[in-house]
């Protein structure tokens, strides 16, 4: 009989809590951890969850919808250069306020089967913003996946360092981020051309 007030919604809620203690918490998430701050031994999550795996799925399936939410929020309406802009600011907030939430983004699905199927679909249709973004920019059909990947890796690069404390000298980091957004708006835009 499972824990009253348990379910698996409860637990990958534990584990969501958990994995945004620190930037490493995704990577850290064990299912003791996850038993020990809902009061139960490890067995009992085995009605709730089937194993690491699955509350990884579960934890990376919340964090891709969310992404994929803030980063259509933030473009819908916006064209171009300020589409763009719009949309690495999405990501880099998300990655600042939920730093492990963030890196649960960045796994692959690893299950089969419905749990596998929707984190791939949540992980599509946060590339399709960023695909819909960029091809309103102009970036041709045949120049789309590289061009998604060179701002997706900016961003990323960006948002990790500056959550890993990377960036040790004092200038303003938000200054640096939009230098960042400038070099990515001109490549993206000579891309279209």
């Amino acid at each position: 009989m499972p824990r009253a007030g348990l379910s698996r919604d409860a637990v990958v809620d534990i584990g969501i809590r958990l994995v945004d203690e620190t930037p490493d918490g995704f990577a850290r998430l064990s299912l003791a951890a996850v038993a020990a701050a809902a009061g139960v031994a490890v067995p009992s999550l085995y009605k709730h969850v089937g194993s690491l795996a699955d509350l990884r799925q579960g934890v990376a399936l919340v964090a891709l919808r969310e992404l994929g939410r803030r980063s259509a929020a933030a473009t819908v309406g916006r064209s171009g250069a300020e589409a763009i802009r719009s949309l690495g600011h999405a990501v880099r907030g998300f990655a600042r306020e939920h730093p492990g939430l963030y890196a649960a983004t960045q796994v692959a699905p690893e299950a089969d089967g419905e749990a596998g199927a929707a984190v791939r679909l949540a992980a599509a249709d946060t590339v399709e913003v960023i695909s819909a973004v960029l091809g309103g920019a102009g970036v041709p059909e045949d120049r789309l996946i590289d061009t998604i990947r060179v701002v997706r890796s900016a961003v990323h690069g960006f948002a990790v360092l500056e959550s890993g404390g990377g960036f040790g000298l004092p200038d303003d980091l938000d200054r640096s981020f939009d230098a960042l957004l400038d070099v990515l708006v001109a490549g993206v835009l000579a891309v279209a051309r």
